[in-house]
């Protein structure tokens, strides 16, 4: 049996946080948003780079109004503060874009690798999404609903070969991404995982298994897909994976109804067969379905 939800459209501000906005894919969808009209807050450890940011969103886009909000994001006290920072100077948040991460300092299967290493990797991908969406949360549901996007990756759906730490946090952030979707849908909470493929930013180019790429995934198409779930366009999809590359948010729209009775695109056990009894064929009432 599919699971199944209303999907009204929420009315939210055009306000956005984007963590992780100094470089890369952050920077990039911080200014896409920012000449769409999107206030937004520019979150991230180095000062200098949301800074520069903030400079390019000024000359590109005159209306919205920018605020940099340097912060550690595994810092629970200091993520607490930024967020009260964000909240008095843009009101309400209608965007989380959940994008800062960092990936192994070597490409090395687990019994080679530093362990160390690997949960530095997971505490920054999972913990500071976790504490930043924390942090502005009541004030999304008190609004009425806002929308979320953690960006993530397929190593979080598949095993890899190495970078094992960063397959296993973002194998969390997709779970994440289902409990706060289970949790808060029908408050107005619109939750997705978006893998913005494989664009050239300084972390890829830090990793050999990219040496020899000559393909990449254009950071426009990342804006894009971020931008129409900003809009509300994608909202039926809510708590689903998405990647840039592969999907559009034109053919994401068409594809809905398929998506959604065949309950697709979530992080899930898959069932042998109508007798496996580890996956009920139905929710228990008074429970959540299992994904």
């Amino acid at each position: 049996m599919t699971e199944t939800h209303t999907h009204t459209h929420i009315d939210v501000p055009r306000t956005a946080v984007v963590t992780g906005a100094g470089r890369g894919i952050g920077r990039a969808i911080a200014l896409g948003l920012a000449v769409r009209g999107y206030d937004v807050a520019l979150v991230g450890r180095t000062a200098a780079h949301l800074e520069e940011v903030a400079a390019e969103i000024a000359r590109a886009a005159s209306a919205p109004r920018t605020v940099v909000v340097p912060v550690d994001l595994v810092d629970a006290t200091g993520v607490r503060e930024a967020a009260a920072t964000i909240q008095a100077e843009l009101g309400g948040i209608g965007l989380l874009v959940n994008n800062a991460g960092v990936i192994e300092h070597r490409e090395l299967p687990f019994d080679q690798d530093d362990p160390e290493d690997d949960w530095r990797v997971i505490e920054t991908n999972v913990r500071g999404p976790m504490l930043i969406t924390h942090a502005l949360l009541g004030g999304m549901l008190a609004q009425g609903g806002a929308r979320i996007v953690n960006i993530n990756s397929g190593a979080g759906h598949r095993g890899t070969s190495t970078y094992t730490g960063y397959a296993i946090s973002k194998g969390a952030l997709a779970r994440f991404t289902t409990q706060l979707d289970t949790q808060y849908r029908d408050r107005g909470l619109r939750v997705f995982d978006v893998a913005p493929g494989v664009v050239a930013t300084d972390m890829t180019a830090s990793m050999p298994t990219h040496d020899d790429r000559t393909e990449w995934t254009p950071v426009e198409e990342v804006v894009s897909m971020v931008a129409a779930i900003a809009s509300g366009d994608l909202d039926a999809l809510s708590g689903r994976f998405l990647r840039c590359g592969d999907d559009s948010p034109a053919e994401l729209a068409a594809r809905t109804y398929d998506i959604l009775i065949t309950d697709a695109r979530r992080l899930r056990l898959v069932r042998y067969g109508a007798h496996d009894p580890l996956i009920p064929t139905g929710p228990t009432p008074g429970t959540p379905p299992l994904h």
